[in-house]
């Protein structure tokens, strides 16, 4: 009998064991994709440039598929207006809806970083931006937090001029005083000839000397590059300077 016992005994907890722990329950409003994250704002030139980081899960925090779109929602209004709900979405309006597999000229995508312009300002007002993203299947995701900045008048572009070597090309650059705030640094873009001029620079952070040397290019092709100045207003907020003139460059062979 006490045999019999234990083998019961020991069937149960197998049988417990195999039926598992269950998973949590997952409310369907988690299942869209969780807000983008690091969404930033700054001026460049006489236009916004947003940047953020597209999700990669969902808000159980589950991985999801690969997103398929992107809205984007604008506030306008006077600095030091302010919003009666700061949170709120009523007084935003739809800035943009994108798709991300057929991205328009102000728009570009590095891995999961996408950068968009908006050259719908006006100096003096304050801009706000919330972002989402949108599944194959058109679920909307969480809302990003808000982001503002004000726009100002933008600062003068510095003047740039490219020098080919035979196994790189110097850039010199100048810029120009600015009217209000200080220089705190600059921006290298480059581009191939005849493709579009990236709005992710070259350099992780400005440059604080006004000499580049670029290295590791491919024979025979040139390059186009420009330069942004980089000025910290009295407020501490850094924007960028009109785009320089474009300067070309190429590898130099050893008989020139």
């Amino acid at each position: 009998m006490k045999h019999l016992r234990q083998i019961s005994a020991l069937s149960l907890l197998l049988s417990l064991a195999a039926c598992g722990k269950k998973s949590p329950l997952v409310y369907p409003d988690m299942l869209v994709p969780a807000a983008p994250s690091d969404l930033s704002i700054q001026q460049s030139g006489r236009s916004m440039k947003l940047s953020f980081v597209l999700p990669s899960r969902d808000l159980a925090g589950r991985t999801i598929a690969e997103v398929s779109g992107v809205t984007i929602l604008k506030r306008d209004e006077a600095p030091g207006q302010g919003a009666s709900c700061p949170s709120c979405t009523t007084d935003f309006f739809q800035f943009r809806k994108l798709n991300l597999d057929l991205l328009p000229a102000d728009s570009q995508r590095y891995g999961s970083l996408l950068i968009v312009q908006d050259g719908d300002v006006q100096t003096g007002r304050s801009y706000t931006y919330r972002v989402s993203t949108l599944t194959s299947e058109r679920q909307e995701g969480a809302l990003s937090p808000p982001q503002s900045a004000v726009m100002t008048l933008a600062p003068l572009p510095p003047v740039l001029q490219a020098v080919s070597q035979p196994t790189q090309i110097q850039l010199e650059f100048v810029g120009l005083p600015p009217v209000e705030g200080v220089i705190a640094g600059y921006n290298i873009y480059r581009a191939i000839k005849g493709e579009a001029m990236p709005l992710l620079p070259l350099n992780r952070k400005p440059l604080s000397v006004n000499r580049y040397v670029d290295e590791g290019l491919n024979r025979g092709t040139t390059y186009v590059y420009a330069v942004r100045t980089v000025v910290q207003l009295p407020s501490g907020v850094r924007v960028e300077s009109v785009q320089s003139n474009e300067a070309e460059g190429r590898l130099k062979d050893d008989e020139e």
